[in-house]
């Protein structure tokens, strides 16, 4: 028998159990309990998903369809979801100011009317699981701001405050959704613009927007979603008609022009017609919006829409440069050979010079200019007659590529170019080019050609020593007369050639000066015309005791902008060096002892 009592045992405290855990743990707690009692209403926001209010003979039927709120009666339209979320909270957090009880309000059966509360004119039933009864509204207590309150089927009256039925007894126009459209820009993929002038289509590929009608071709990405934006966050001004009626009188049996949003996977898409402009309010304008079936009004600034041609959207970047993947930049100048630089890691060199380190910052700076250079003309969007622009024999072409070092699932080993741009004929101020293989010809400014270096040798970096001063043994710097000077065992300065005593601090600006010598720009190939066969300045310099580590810098003639031209044994090229660091270089080694000063004349007494 004992196996029996412990089953017995065992099943009740099961049950015990169950009890404690389903019903217990759902039941508010002390405090909990408490605020809930203070509640006029007490239910689950999450969970209503209807809202019904009478108000005299008119009602207002608001129900939640795929979590969006929409007005059903008495018209069929979007509802204003902040309007009615924000009154489930006022509902939620309403309390109750004092109450009277069904026992008195039945010991005085004419309180009911008195209060306002035997047939009320406004009445509020929320729909959903758990939903409260309907509510009655009654009259305006003689307590300031407080009204009666009672609930269907309960003769329990309330004293609550005033600040619901404010909410509540709203016109049904009051919770229609002033928001055109719920559809936000990030999720439009496609535009269509129809006017008199014709159709325009507009499309996303990736983040970028093209112009896929009337000509295929980059568009901007900015003045499209502007575009766009002035749909999305459209707010309705005046709630005019439904739409199957007599559209004339708004100019919409025949509209002006429409503006159609697509969504991904959406083939219809939201469709706004604009028609003419109201007789009274001259600043709005008629609209029709398919979704939602309606004629409205809206700001006059929507016939900006209408306005647009396809140049105005055009993207007027000349060209579009991915630099997460460009790897290789070619400049190609007929007659004047071919420049490849290649990135490695952060920095760039000269792949066509046997990798040379390249001038870093400035190939940045070109890609950065060309990148945001903008088109002064779009010249033709047939590119029929190429002679005629210089664009079937361009002068220069500048190549963008990817690169990869080995085959792989996504790209194929080697040079992979997704941009070009070709400059043709010079036109005043202007220069004729082409993108790719883009069938249009647009000007851009001739000043973009002198930014674009032709000479390999102007790419060069610009660092033309890297020493430390104290690294340069022996220095000679020849002017109209050389001097030279040694380093001793003892970091001592004597002289080689010449006399005197050094001045040492000119000594240590040379040095420092010379060790750490930048260019200010590369010229490009050394000619006659720079002036080397009558040099200004021949530093020589040695950086082991031994003298074999030689480097010479030669200072030719006057450049442009108050430089000189340079050049240095072991670089090809001529080089610009600026004049506070040529006169460093030119200051005078020779301390000269100042003149002692003439003895003073002794004083005469005064008579």
């Amino acid at each position: 028998m004992k196996w029996k009592t412990t089953l017995i045992l065992f099943v009740i405290a099961a049950g015990v159990f169950a009890y404690l855990f389903f019903i217990e743990s759902n039941r508010p707690g002390t405090e909990e309990a408490a605020r809930q009692s203070q509640n006029v209403l007490n239910f689950s926001r999450e969970k209503i998903d209807g809202v019904v209010i009478h108000n005299g003979d008119d009602m207002i039927d608001i129900r939640r369809r795929d979590d969006k709120w929409r007005l059903e009666t008495p018209i069929r339209d979007q509802a204003d979801a902040s309007l009615v979320n924000n009154l489930l909270l006022d509902l939620e957090s309403w309390q109750k100011d004092a109450a009277i009880s069904a026992k008195e309000m039945e010991a005085d059966k004419s309180k009911l009317a008195d209060y306002g509360l035997a047939n009320p004119k406004l009445r509020l039933k929320l729909l959903g699981p758990g939903a409260p009864p309907e509510v009655f509204f009654g009259k305006d207590a003689a307590l300031e701001g407080k009204m009666y309150v009672r609930f269907e089927n309960s003769k329990e009256t309330f004293l609550a405050s005033q600040s619901v039925k404010k909410a509540v007894e709203k016109k049904p126009e009051d919770f229609r959704d002033r928001k055109l459209t719920d559809l936000i820009m990030a999720q439009v993929v496609r535009v269509v613009l129809k006017t008199s002038a014709g159709e325009m289509e507009l499309q996303k590929k990736g983040d970028h927007w093209e112009i896929a009608k009337p000509l295929h071709t980059r568009a901007d990405d900015q003045k499209v979603s502007d575009l766009i934006a002035q749909v999305t966050t459209a707010r309705i001004q005046q709630f005019v008609a439904d739409d199957r009626g007599d559209l004339h009188p708004y100019g919409l049996a025949e509209p002006r022009g429409s503006l159609t949003l697509f969504a991904q996977d959406d083939k219809q898409g939201q469709t706004l017609q604009v028609g003419s402009i109201p007789e009274k309010e001259k600043d709005q304008v008629y609209v029709r919006f398919s979704p939602r079936g309606f004629v409205y009004t809206l700001p006059k600034k929507i016939d900006e829409t209408l306005n647009n041609k396809p140049n105005d959207l055009r993207d007027r970047h000349l060209v579009r440069i991915d630099t997460k993947i460009l790897d290789r930049l070619t400049i190609d100048a007929p007659g004047k050979g071919k420049t490849v630089l290649a990135r490695k890691d952060e920095n760039w060199t000269i792949a066509s010079r046997n990798n040379a380190p390249a001038n870093s910052s400035e190939v940045r700076r070109l890609i950065d200019t060309l990148q945001n250079e903008q088109v002064t003309k779009f010249v033709e969007d047939v590119a029929s007659n190429l002679p005629k622009y210089g664009l079937d024999k361009p002068q220069l072409i500048a190549t963008f590529s990817s690169f990869a070092s080995e085959n792989t699932a996504e790209t194929k080993a080697g040079e992979q170019p997704f941009a070009s741009i070709a400059f043709g004929k010079v036109e005043g101020d202007g220069v004729y080019a082409r993108v790719g293989d883009e069938p249009f010809v647009v000007a851009v400014r001739r000043a973009v050609l002198d930014q674009i270096f032709t000479d390999p040798l102007q790419w060069q970096e610009l660092s033309i020593f890297n020493f430390k001063p104290e690294q340069i043994h022996r220095v000679s710097v020849t002017t109209d007369k050389e001097c030279a000077l040694v380093r001793g065992a003892n970091n001592q300065w004597s002289w080689a050639k010449g006399s005197g005593a050094i001045n040492q601090t000119n000594l240590q600006s040379l040095l420092n000066t010379l060790s750490t010598l930048h260019a200010v720009r590369w010229v490009g190939s050394t000619t006659p015309a720079q002036g080397f066969d009558k040099p200004q300045l021949v530093v020589t310099f040695t950086t082991s005791p031994d003298d074999k580590g030689t480097h010479k810098l030669t200072i030719g003639g006057v450049a442009p902008n108050g430089m000189s031209f340079a050049k240095v044994d072991e670089r090809e090229g001529t080089f610009a060096v600026n004049a506070p660091d040529l006169n460093a270089l030119k200051l005078p080694l020779v301390a000269h002892e100042s003149p002692s000063p003439p003895p003073s004349a002794p004083a005469t007494a005064t008579p």
